[in-house]
């Protein structure tokens, strides 16, 4: 499934102006409306259809030219579905947590998965191996196991004898010369989704490829006029030329939210969307459950793809992504169902959200502690009543520091994967406006303090760019830092001295949404420096980084590591998430500084990713 990316500046979401308005009938309704699909967070797509009989592109395969057409057509003869099991796929959809499933009904190529009656459709029913319907199986096991119905549609039908395009170097007609043949095809497509809605009357429509052609030539009003007469609740995506109801991301962890109240991340487990047997390159369970995380963090969904293979079976890979994802969300369904977005970056390093009355806040750790360190959260107004970390018996211990608190969690309760510690108040959570994180070295001669609060203030002002460094002696080596050896801690002075580097005129570190820790920055701006808390459940990731990556190295012992690209796709100038694995025994014991040297001067990717446009 590839689609249509538009990319636009990022425009605030919070608007005070806006938010003192009182809501209209319209936006209470669809408030309403979306109620469900707000509460769900994680769907599961299914990209299924001919393509998995070769393993190639659905629909683009051809479009581009990498196949003719009629070599294409012909996997329609191998596409038997013989071992396709409804039952099974919805077992294990419900086992993942999802709330939700959208399955293609048909792409780009026009093959109908289900028995359409549209003249000259090409169906899996008449027209290949299968010799069946394989979305009403599918449909009936949804409902049965509780589960929303999404079913997908491409407006384009490339292999429609009556549709406009073709390839990408062959039109059939043009609208202005023909507009019969285009009535024709609006006439079939139009039909096609009456009977889906008569026949399954689905929760959700997802709808794809509008960029061909515009909403009065598609006829949005119409479709969506029609749509309402089965279902006055149907949900519709953003890709009927903005006419639907929510955002859809695409592939890329959106590194700022974006501004609609409702959206959702399409995501592939690899990097293909139908079935291919050699694409191996798999994201861990662990990075999709994070990436779960994050799209809940900004108050958005996770539609995660699987790509069945032509009898109907889903790879190994898929089935172990889906049942790690499904042991986190099993223990941890408090922490994510019916929650919101979260409280700003500066007042917790890694993720939060909050629950709908917003009395409880939910911290999401996807790192580990050893028993003498502690989670700080800055800037709570409101008293913390009680601390839980979630799926377990265990409360964490909680200790008032100077600008707010700090959370001790017991070493048996941390989750493998993203630990999750609740916070419950007594009214709505009050947060202070302001954070000063500033230290100066003066302050950080006090022997009184923990010496790991201590690192943490040095990294939050860093960070917030103030060095407390800038006015001493502290030389880039570490070595001869006097006024250091008399004045710190042995701790602090030895941790200091061995990541001096990362301490050295560096400046304030990147905006929120590119790293989910603190960071800095070098004088020259070419280096990132990112402060690593404890032990990391898995890489690390930077997002929305437009420079190449020149080298990454631990500071203070040298040790290079190789990152990992993931979701770079070739046509887009959007650039892919960086994820950094860190050799757990190469970790500084207290916290650990990773080098991340660019080509250049730092240059970040902040827009708002829409839909997608193009596919080479």
């Amino acid at each position: 499934m590839k689609t249509k990316i538009i990319a636009v500046l990022f425009l605030t979401y919070f608007n005070p102006s806006l938010k003192a308005q009182q809501p209209t009938k319209q936006s209470s309704d669809k408030q309403e409306k979306m109620e469900w699909f707000t509460d769900a967070k994680l769907g599961i797509f299914i990209h299924w259809g001919i393509y998995s009989v070769n393993g190639i592109s659905e629909s683009w395969s051809f479009f581009n030219n990498y196949i003719n057409h009629d070599n294409y057509m012909k996997q329609l003869h191998g596409f038997n579905a013989s071992k396709y099991n409804p039952t099974a796929w919805v077992n294990l959809i419900k086992e993942s947590g999802a709330k939700y499933s959208v399955i293609t009904t048909k792409h780009h190529d026009g093959v109908a998965l289900w028995n359409t009656n549209g003249e000259n459709a090409t169906t899996t029913l008449k027209n290949s191996a299968a010799k069946k319907d394989l979305i009403s199986p599918f449909v009936s096991e949804l409902k049965k196991a509780g589960l929303k119905t999404g079913l997908y549609f491409s407006l384009p039908d490339w292999s429609y004898p009556d549709y406009d395009g073709f390839t990408r170097d062959r039109k059939r007609y043009k609208l202005n010369e023909e507009p019969d043949r285009w009535n024709k095809f609006t006439s079939y497509f139009q039909g096609q989704l009456n009977e889906l809605s008569s026949k399954y009357n689905p929760d959700l429509l997802w709808f794809d490829g509008d960029w061909e052609h515009s909403a009065t030539e598609w006829q949005a009003d119409k479709i969506l006029a029609n749509l309402k007469k089965y279902n006055s609740n149907i949900i519709i995506n953003s890709r009927l030329n903005h006419n639907g109801d929510y955002e859809t991301p695409e592939q890329g962890i959106p590194v700022v939210k974006p501004g609609n109240d409702y959206w959702e991340l399409c995501y592939t487990m690899n990097d293909s969307w139908g079935y291919q047997p050699y694409d191996f390159k798999y994201k861990s369970p662990n990075m999709i459950i994070r990436t779960l995380v994050d799209c809940i963090s900004m108050g958005g969904n996770l539609l995660l793809d699987i790509g069945p293979k032509a009898d109907g079976t889903i790879a190994q890979e898929q089935i172990t992504i889906l049942k790690g994802l499904g042991r986190w969300t099993k223990k941890h369904a408090e922490a994510i169902y019916g929650t919101r977005a979260g409280i700003p970056a500066k007042h917790f390093t890694g993720k939060t959200a909050l629950s709908k009355d917003k009395k409880t806040l939910y911290l999401y750790a996807d790192w580990s502690l050893n028993n003498q360190d502690q989670l700080l959260v800055k800037g709570l107004k409101s008293k913390v009543i009680d601390a839980r970390i979630v799926g377990t018996n265990h409360n964490a211990t909680v200790n008032q520091v100077r600008d707010g608190i700090v959370l001790k969690v017991p070493a048996i309760a941390w989750d493998q994967d993203a630990t999750v510690i609740a916070l419950k108040f007594n009214e709505a959570i009050q947060l202070t406006e302001g954070i000063n994180e500033t230290v100066d070295f003066e302050q950080l001669a006090d022997q009184k303090t923990d010496f790991r609060l201590q690192l943490k203030n040095i990294v939050g002002s860093i960070h917030q760019g103030n060095n407390p460094f800038e006015k001493t002696s502290l030389p880039q080596d570490g070595l001869n830092f006097k006024e250091g050896k008399y004045a710190l801690q042995p701790m602090l002075y030895d941790w200091i001295t061995k990541n001096s580097e990362g301490l050295y005129k560096t400046g304030k570190g990147l905006p929120e949404g590119h790293y989910q820790g603190k960071c800095a920055l070098s004088a020259d701006k070419q280096t990132i420096y990112l402060f690593v808390e404890g032990k990391p459940t898995g890489p690390i990731a930077l997002k929305g980084i437009k420079n190449k990556i020149a080298r990454i190295r631990i500071v203070g012992e040298g040790t290079m590591i190789e990152p990992q690209i993931y979701n770079k796709l070739y046509w887009s100038a959007i650039p892919g998430i960086v994820y950094i694995p860190v050799p757990a025994d190469r970790l500084d014991k207290d916290l650990t500084i990773i080098a991340v040297l660019l080509d250049g001067p730092v240059d970040l990717y902040r827009e708002k990713v829409g839909a997608i446009e193009s596919n080479m």
